[in-house]
């Protein structure tokens, strides 16, 4: 039977789902990191953009719908799709939009900053002598106070990996001459039954967010800026964390958990203490994503996804830094003038509506389109100031959404 009138308003065929729908907003967003007509650096603030954006979408719309399936949730939305179904296609579209991500910083964006004379050194390896003895001064000095290594054995239970910090995560095996190291062992490791090597063990050290995280390395400005990122730093110096070890394997590694509050106002008897009740429970929500860069030690891996309870598809192989949010910091570079947009020369007036003109007498003749934030704002205050003094007006209604600029 054909549908008719009403009833077809709620086909799902119409609709598109809310989070896939802002997905597509996101793919937006990329769109201009892509697009060589824009500024390399203006690019590169897109990019940020779109990473900031997708962490803030899974601790609290994928958190919510996490929720839903963890809750088992059946309902359909109104594009006909179960929360189950909402996050099937959202991680998946999520892995084919970070590849996206991930070719564009490394097929478009590192390429034009080396072609401008501004490189990201990617491992210590690619560092020149000098700027070797740099980082490793840098480490001793700088970074190695602030750093917690952590170990994980029989007597050490899984740290607290905290929601959206950067993490090295290794793979180590006790030398045979040491004696008692930093991780407190004083005797032998087990050899396994099968292979007879010695037993591994797994530690993790977060990157201190009290540093830089963008180094810049030292050299001549006329021959180029170089920089390199904390974690690389601290993983070219692992060794000196764990001295009575041999470092096998060391990976970059960031959890994202979920993050979204559920309060309820009426139940709470201090809605303050609620919410400082839920903002602590933050930190060791369920882990929803885990990014890992590509080719990590397979033994890191599924250590990390058995303590951390994380599915496969929950898994994002990263290839290039994780957490891109560092392009900001990048921006931030001194110089490179010719590679940002240029000064922003003002709000546009809008024709239709001069200084001075009877809002209420234009709108009668037809509708008035503005194009926020190119068009100035000024029409909308004197529309509501014309309002205020008009005694025939009752009342005034508005939706206010990020106007403060």
């Amino acid at each position: 039977m054909a549908v008719t009138g009403r009833e077809e308003y709620y086909d799902p065929a119409y609709y598109t789902n809310r989070e896939l729908s802002w997905l597509q907003f996101n793919r937006r967003c990329l769109s201009e990191a892509r697009n060589k007509e824009n500024p390399l650096f203006e690019r590169l603030k897109f990019l940020s953009i779109t990473a900031s954006n997708l962490d803030e979408f899974f601790m609290v719309r994928v958190a919510s719908i996490q929720d839903q399936v963890n809750a088992g949730y059946k309902k359909k939305d109104i594009a006909g799709m179960t929360a189950g179904e909402q996050l099937e296609a959202i991680l998946e579209d999520t892995h084919k939009f970070i590849s996206q991500q991930y070719w564009t910083l490394n097929h478009q964006l590192l390429p034009g900053l080396r072609e401008n004379a501004l490189t990201l050194v990617q491992s210590s390896e690619d560092l020149t002598g000098k700027e070797k003895i740099y980082i490793d001064n840098y480490f001793d000095t700088e970074v190695f106070p602030v750093l917690t290594p952590m170990a994980v054995d029989n007597t050490r239970p899984f740290p607290l990996i905290r929601n959206k910090s950067l993490n090295l995560g290794a793979i180590l095996s006790r030398k045979e001459e040491a004696g008692p190291g930093i991780l407190g062992r004083t005797k032998k490791p087990r050899k396994t039954e099968k292979t007879e090597k010695p037993a591994v063990e797994f530690a993790t050290v977060q990157v201190p967010g009290v540093l830089p995280r963008v180094v810049r390395l030292p050299g001549k400005k006329e021959k180029g800026v170089r920089v390199i990122l904390l974690e690389e730093i601290i993983r070219a110096n692992m060794d000196k964390l764990f001295l009575n070890y041999n470092v096998l394997s060391c990976y970059p590694y960031r959890i994202m958990r979920n993050a979204d509050l559920t309060v309820d106002e009426d139940e709470a008897e201090d809605l303050l203490k609620e919410i400082e009740k839920q903002l602590r429970k933050r930190q060791r929500g369920q882990t929803i994503r885990l990014e890992i860069e590509e080719g990590a030690d397979e033994r890191l891996l599924e250590f990390l996804k058995e303590q951390l309870a994380v599915d496969q598809n929950k898994v994002y192989p990263i290839d290039g830094p994780i957490d891109l949010t560092f392009l900001m910091k990048v921006y931030g570079i001194k110089g490179f003038e010719e590679l940002r947009e240029h000064g922003y020369a003002g709000p546009q007036e809008v024709a239709e509506l001069p200084a001075g003109s009877n809002v209420f007498d234009r709108i009668r003749e037809g509708d008035v389109f503005m194009f926020h934030p190119f068009q100035t704002f000024r029409p909308v205050v004197d529309f509501v100031r014309q309002a205020a003094e008009d005694p025939d007006v009752l009342a005034i209604k508005q939706t206010l959404y990020r106007v403060s600029g």
